[in-house]
This record gives structure tokens, C-alpha cells and sequence, in this order.
């Protein structure tokens, strides 16, 4: 199963140091049967494409949480065997929480597909997106303008023997 893990760029150099994503539990995002439900599509690439999305959002939650970390989103997609992600059934119509798995242990680095980085250009939109997170999640359509804004750029696709030159 491919599950997509939302890092911040010194969260991937400490994975890359240690060789996995952890210490479990790991949160990530899946095609999960609410993620299906939700999206209203049969094409996997789509689907995946939105779990992908959930994680990029979640990155931005841990962007926001700590103002150290350099402003670009960070996704790493992980093949896992079936059954080691586990969506929560009680909340799986919980809009906060689509696609939303989660998985005991760490994860070895050598399982990743890829790593989805924002480029430096996104940096500005994701600092300022970072910073309204909190004002939208209380209903302001401004800062939620503001957050949507960083959902405009595309996370760029590297493989994961580049990961030495991203956090490099």
C-alpha cells in the first residue's frame, strides 16, 4: 500500500540520517474508503494524487507548529504492506481527517517511492500560509485564502537517492 508521510525538510534530514521515518506511530494519508467517498472517483492516479494533498496539508500543520523549520512542505510516498496502515473507521467521514492512516512502527527510508518537496518559490506562500493556518481553521476567509494559496504550488517529484541535495 502506498501511504504518503508529511515531513518538514530537517524532519527529512533526520530520517535520512537515521535511514527511517519514526519512531512510530506515524501519521499519513491514504486511499482510504472515506478518501473514495469523499473524492467521488475510481482513477487511483487521482486518488492518490489527493491522499498526496491531505499529507502536503498536514506538512503545513507541522510547518506552522514550529517557526524554525524552512517553509516548504515535504511528503515522502512509502510502500508499506497491506494492513500496517490503519485508517480510524470511526473517523472516517470526519472531513478533517480523510485519507488519514495511521502505522505502528517506523519506516525504513529504503522503502520510499519518492520524496514531493515545494520548490524555493513556494517558500513565501508557505510561510504566509503557515501563519494564517490558525485563523482559518477559525473560520476566517481571508487566512483561508491565505492557506489555499499555498495549495497552488506543486510539490516537485525527486527520487529518494536525492534527498543528500534537498536537505544538503
Amino acid at each position: 500500500m502506498r501511504v504518503y508521510v508529511p515531513l518538514t525538510l530537517s524532519g527529512l534530514a533526520a530520517a535520512h540520517r537515521a535511514g527511517e521515518i519514526g519512531p512510530g506511530p506515524l501519521t499519513a494519508y491514504a486511499v482510504t474508503p472515506g478518501l473514495r467517498e469523499w473524492y467521488v472517483s475510481d482513477d487511483i492516479e487521482e486518488l492518490e494524487y489527493a491522499a498526496l494533498n491531505r499529507a502536503a496539508a498536514a506538512s503545513l500543520r507541522l510547518i506552522a507548529g514550529d517557526p524554525g523549520v524552512v517553509r516548504r512542505r515535504v511528503v515522502v510516498a512509502v510502500d508499506v504492506p497491506d494492513g500496517a496502515a490503519v485508517a480510524d473507521p470511526d473517523r472516517s467521514l470526519d472531513a478533517s481527517s480523510l485519507g488519514e492512516v495511521r502505522i505502528a512502527s517506523s519506516v525504513a527510508l529504503a522503502e520510499a517511492a519518492s520524496v514531493h518537496v515545494d520548490a524555493d518559490d513556494a517558500e513565501k506562500d508557505v510561510s504566509a500560509a503557515a501563519a494564517a493556518l490558525g485563523a482559518a481553521d477559525h473560520g476566517d476567509d481571508d487566512a483561508q485564502f491565505t492557506v489555499d494559496g499555498a495549495e497552488d504550488h506543486e510539490l516537485l517529484w525527486f527520487g529518494i537517492q536525492e534527498i543528500p541535495n534537498l536537505i544538503g
